[in-house]
């Protein structure tokens, strides 16, 4: 399989020692790998939300003499664009993106071990808090409602305030190890802080987020990055849906009842006439 623009940039990032502004620089690239080798340091600034003698800080930081020469870099390890439609409508193009985005979890899953690592400790944990709030929320409901098939104590955290140290409080007491989080942008602040109370309680936090350098990053134990699309007015997330789901079969690996729960719920909602056929 053919690297995808994203892994290249991810890759090239690797082993080097970001400063916040450099992160999100990183962060920004990442999002727009496509466009990336097209930019000028201006345009890339704008895009980053940082100044342009930043992003030429960050080009040396990454071994580079400057931008120009990163960017020649990034010209020249870009595949040459594959023969497509003359033309492409912006619906065509979001999902379009998305595939490339499905394309390179595929790549990142080509080494499963942070994933099993992953599903085994969200397995162990006991009680099991899900968290996720404003766009991620939807992607934390998700996952409790599935995970709660198999898993005998699954809370889910998706909404803020102030209860919210109050729910981790009272998860950790009750035994929770582990804590699943999912992180989408915009990033709430109240989940970087949510993240970092977890931790202090000490709770291993294994997060899904956009990038492995969203904000979450310096408070998760365990990142696991999934791209969103950004070309529609919302973001768009088959990518992060998708690994949770990865997730939740590698969670399933680590508990021998996942399958006699599966079948005894199976059973109940046929006498129930839960679903219709």
């Amino acid at each position: 399989m053919t690297d995808s623009p994203a892994t290249r940039l991810q890759q090239l990032f690797e082993g080097h020692r970001l400063t916040p502004t450099q992160r999100r620089i990183a962060h920004c690239m990442v999002r727009r790998a496509a466009d990336v080798p097209f930019l000028s340091s201006v345009e890339l600034a704008e895009l980053a939300g940082v100044s342009q003698p930043s992003v030429t800080r960050f080009a040396v930081a990454l071994g580079f003499d400057g931008y120009p020469a990163l960017r020649r870099h990034l010209r020249e390890v870009a595949p040459a664009a594959a023969d497509a439609p003359a033309e492409l409508n912006e619906y065509q193009q979001a999902v379009e993106a998305e595939i490339e985005n499905l394309r390179h979890l595929a790549s990142v899953l080509a080494d499963p071990s942070p994933v099993e690592q992953a599903g085994a400790l969200l397995a162990a944990s006991r009680p099991l808090p899900v968290l996720g709030l404003r766009a991620a929320a939807s992607q934390a409901y998700g996952f409790a409602y599935f995970a709660a098939k198999v898993h005998p104590d699954v809370r889910l955290l998706h909404e803020g305030g102030t209860m919210l140290a109050d729910r981790l409080d009272a998860a950790a007491r009750a035994g929770a190890t582990a804590l699943m989080c999912f992180a989408l942008p915009r990033h709430p602040r109240e989940v970087v802080e949510a993240l970092t109370y977890a931790k202090s309680l000490g709770l291993t936090v294994v997060t899904v987020a956009d990038s492995a350098f969203a904000p979450v990053a310096k408070v998760s134990d365990l990142l696991l990055p999934a791209a969103v699309g950004t070309g529609l007015a919302f973001d768009t997330v088959c990518a992060p849906m998708l690994l949770g789901r990865v997730l939740l079969e590698a969670m399933c690996d680590g508990l021998p009842e996942a399958q006699a729960r599966l079948e005894a719920f199976d059973v109940r909602a046929a006498e129930r006439g839960l679903f219709v056929e």
